[in-house]
């Protein structure tokens, strides 16, 4: 039942649950989403450029120029980010170039080089970021062709190998330095010659090689005649010598020295020694 009070109001038996603050709940909401819009946009500009790369930064697919080195940045959230390894790389290239004589070798090389990091920019603008397959192994092959044609077969088997190398790399520095590529070194690994020609350069080869053997042997033996015939001059030198020395008075007294020598000996008592010069005998004893 109802009840009625006193100033007329009607009681409906309880008291009615109060109304939620959504003023309050509002503003936490609106706090909350500014929270996270901060974050995003944080997020958003924040890139981190791996060791060994760059970043290109564009703004709605034009290169800015702009360039960030190695480590996290925070950037225009507008901006995007192209990641650019300025690390060595290898690029390895078999080709069947000519020589001098028109012969086809077949020649493996190997070009070690890198992206020039203040170029970095300009390279992805006017390249991209595929530059290794679209200058810098045609440039290679153009490099190899011109430098094998200036050499022999021969040559290019036995001792041209590390001018052809050297004429490879200057060629390839003139080209790609100023398209911001860094060209560090370039191995010539193989070369392979025509079996025929091949066959022939080490025929030559080893005839060479006894040529300069039996050249050798042939300076050794006339060292060793001339050794000799010094050797055989000095004994003939000495042997006048002592013949010019030797007279008849000496001859004597070394036989008399000789025979004193016998006759003092232990097994000697009495040496007797006619003079034939004189008759005169000469008799040595022992004391």
């Amino acid at each position: 039942m109802a009840n009625v009070t006193r100033g007329g109001g009607i009681d409906l038996g309880g008291s009615m649950p109060s109304m939620p603050n959504f003023r309050l709940a509002g503003s936490r909401l609106l706090q909350l989403g500014l929270v996270i819009l901060i974050l995003l946009v944080l997020l958003w500009s924040t890139t981190s450029i791996p060791t060994g790369n760059v970043g290109v930064l564009t703004l709605f697919g034009r290169v800015t120029g702009e360039t960030l080195p190695e480590g996290i940045h925070l950037i225009n959230p507008l901006k995007s980010v192209q990641k650019l390894s300025v690390q060595t790389q290898s690029l390895k290239e078999s080709a069947n170039v000519p020589s001098n004589e028109g012969l086809i070798l077949a020649l493996d090389t190997s070009l070690l080089f890198r992206l020039d990091k203040n170029m970095a920019a300009h390279v992805y603008q006017t390249v991209g970021d595929n530059y290794a397959e679209k200058i810098v192994e045609p440039t290679l092959r153009a490099a190899i062709r011109a430098a094998t044609s200036a050499h022999s077969a021969n040559a290019l088997y036995t001792n041209a190998r590390e001018l052809v190398q050297t004429q490879i790399q200057e060629e390839l520095t003139k080209e790609l330095a100023p398209r911001g590529v860094i060209v560090e070194n370039v191995l010539l690994r193989d070369v392979q010659l025509p079996a025929m020609l091949k066959t022939s350069i080490e025929a030559k080869q080893q005839a060479e090689q006894d040529a300069l053997r039996m050249s050798f042997i042939l300076q050794k033996e006339r060292q060793e005649a001339e050794r000799k015939r010094i050797e055989a001059q000095g004994i003939a030198d000495f042997q006048k010598i002592v013949a010019q020395g030797i007279s008849a008075q000496l001859l004597e007294w070394k036989g008399i020295e000789a025979t004193e020598k016998l006759a003092t000996s232990a097994n000697s008592k009495v040496v007797i020694i006619g003079n034939p010069k004189n008759g005169l005998p000469l008799v040595l004893e022992p004391r």
